[in-house]
């Protein structure tokens, strides 16, 4: 499935500003972005562009219902539902989360002494799948992400970072979830693993993801964008 104009967004921002207070400043409020406004449609990635400090991370945990934005919109389809994340009760993000979001980061957070497969397995099972297929699928991603089936059994914890990457990414990808956000997923990873990434992404958009995503890496980022959304467009330094 490709992204098309007549299917709906599964995400849509409108209007949307975000201001950190910088307590040990003497409260100085800084605004990060200022009046954002994109769409992402089903078999769309769409890329946010810009220097490091434009806002990109933070537009991504806004979506996530990490951070609360000051003003605007953030609507997230769940089936028939369009839910305004930036107003929804905590309960209710986290249902999105479990059945409508996936979200990589630069970063694996995991429990100690847990395997890299019962990992990549358990975020699969929580996606809805079977028990079954849940090991298959990750024992493919791991497969295909070349971490060494030696390591499986391993805690993740005792990886090299460009390990532990993969099997976060591995992670993220599990489940099939209709709307994915990606914070540098590549970030630590040689070129062939990079290729493995853009794989991944074109088996999620062919089938009906809408994907979010940062990526520094430029051939990344040429190989997956349908659209550049670029943020210094809604960036501003001043202080409020």
């Amino acid at each position: 499935m490709t992204a098309s104009a007549a299917s709906p967004p599964l995400v849509s921002l409108s209007g949307v500003s975000k201001t950190f207070t910088l307590h040990l400043r003497e409260g100085m409020r800084i605004r990060v972005v200022d009046n954002v406004a994109f769409e992402a449609r089903p078999g769309e990635c769409v890329v946010l562009g810009g220097p490091s400090g434009a806002g990109k991370s933070s537009i991504l945990k806004m979506i996530y219902g990490n951070y609360r934005c000051d003003t605007g919109t953030i609507l997230v389809q769940d089936g028939a539902e369009s839910v305004d994340v930036a107003r929804a009760e905590p309960r209710r993000i986290l249902a999105l989360r479990a059945e409508v979001m996936g979200y990589v980061s630069q970063f694996l957070r995991v429990i100690p002494r847990v395997s890299a497969l019962d990992i990549v397995a358990a975020a699969a099972s929580e996606g809805g799948m079977a028990q079954a297929e849940a090991w298959a699928r990750a024992e493919r991603l791991l497969t295909l992400l070349n971490v060494p089936e030696r390591l499986w059994s391993l805690p993740p914890g005792t990886f090299s970072g460009g390990e532990q990457q993969r099997v976060n990414i591995a992670r993220g990808l599990a489940a099939d979830r209709p709307l994915l956000l990606l914070d540098e997923p590549t970030a630590s990873l040689d070129a062939a693993n990079r290729a493995v990434v853009v794989r991944l992404i074109e088996e999620k958009k062919k089938a009906g993801a809408a994907i979010v995503g940062i990526f520094h890496d430029e051939d990344v980022r040429d190989a997956v964008a349908d659209k550049i959304v670029d943020m210094t467009a809604f960036a501003t330094e001043k202080a409020a």
